[in-house]
């Protein structure tokens, strides 16, 4: 069951402006893994998980997700898919009811199934009292539990997640990582991109760092810890993309809000 590929890119290459954004890469994903995507900004990240989402097609190579060629134009493969995007536009005017029960019937979903289902997880997130308030007055967290019940609302075997804990407190957060840890444990598939290195390195079981539109390391944690000899996944992290300067950044900066600017 957990050999079983979900997800599958082949020479993926990208050309943004005269610029390779993707750089050939190649990737199987398995069901049941949790996937760390992680890297600088400007790495790829984000538009690698555009395409596999289907909103960008003018890439070479290949993607293929449940065996599916996706340039193909059959886009069912899309009702097996959550996305948490890291900049959602939601719609305010809209209670949380009538926004989930609106994405739950673009999924082919019944109207009062998906709304009785969005009220349960409501209530599972101690939010049923808000069930029929208007978005625009729901904090920040409360938007990102509302868009996480969203991607969910289908049971979706493949989820997307970036940057999926914005704005979350503590309990939340705890919560969060529990559900990634029991949807993986049933066999859905997860691909979590964030710059939280110490969450990616709890909650994955596989850890892929983009680096110039490359793979430039793929594996557990332990096995990039060992080949690194590095203790953490942010020590791994800065030593593999090269960045070594933050403590010198950081005294600069300290230096410049205290009036010492040595370099002034």
């Amino acid at each position: 069951m957990k050999d079983e590929n979900v997800l599958s890119l082949t020479d993926l290459t990208m050309n943004f402006g005269g610029k390779n954004v993707l750089n050939g890469i190649n990737l199987d994903v398995y069901q049941g893994q949790i996937i760390g995507y992680i890297g600088p900004n400007g790495a790829g990240k984000s538009t690698t998980v555009i395409i596999m989402l289907g909103l960008i097609e003018d890439y070479d190579g290949k993607v293929e997700i449940f065996g599916q060629d996706i340039s193909k134009g059959d886009h069912t493969y899309k009702r097996k898919i959550g996305y948490v995007p890291e900049n959602a536009e939601i719609y305010d005017n809209l209670t949380a009811s009538e926004y989930l029960t609106f994405i739950g019937e673009l999924y082919g979903l019944d109207q009062v199934d998906v709304e009785v289902k969005a009220r349960k997880l409501m209530h599972a997130f101690e939010m049923e009292d808000v069930f029929h308030t208007r978005l625009a007055s729901f904090s920040k967290g409360m938007r990102q539990k509302v868009l996480i019940i969203s991607s969910l609302l289908h049971d979706p075997d493949l989820l997307f997640l970036d940057e999926p804990l914005n704005g979350l407190d503590a309990n939340s957060v705890m919560v969060i990582k529990e559900v990634l840890s029991q949807l993986a444990a049933q066999g859905k598939t997860i691909f979590y991109s964030s710059h939280i290195m110490d969450v990616v390195e709890k909650i994955s079981n596989r850890i892929v760092l983009l680096l110039d539109g490359e793979v430039e390391a793929d594996g557990s944690f332990e096995a990039l810890r060992e080949q690194s000899k590095e203790g953490t996944l942010e020590a791994i992290f800065n030593q593999l993309t090269g960045f070594d300067e933050h403590e010198d950044v950081a005294r600069d900066f300290v230096g410049i809000v205290g009036g010492e600017d040595r370099h002034g």
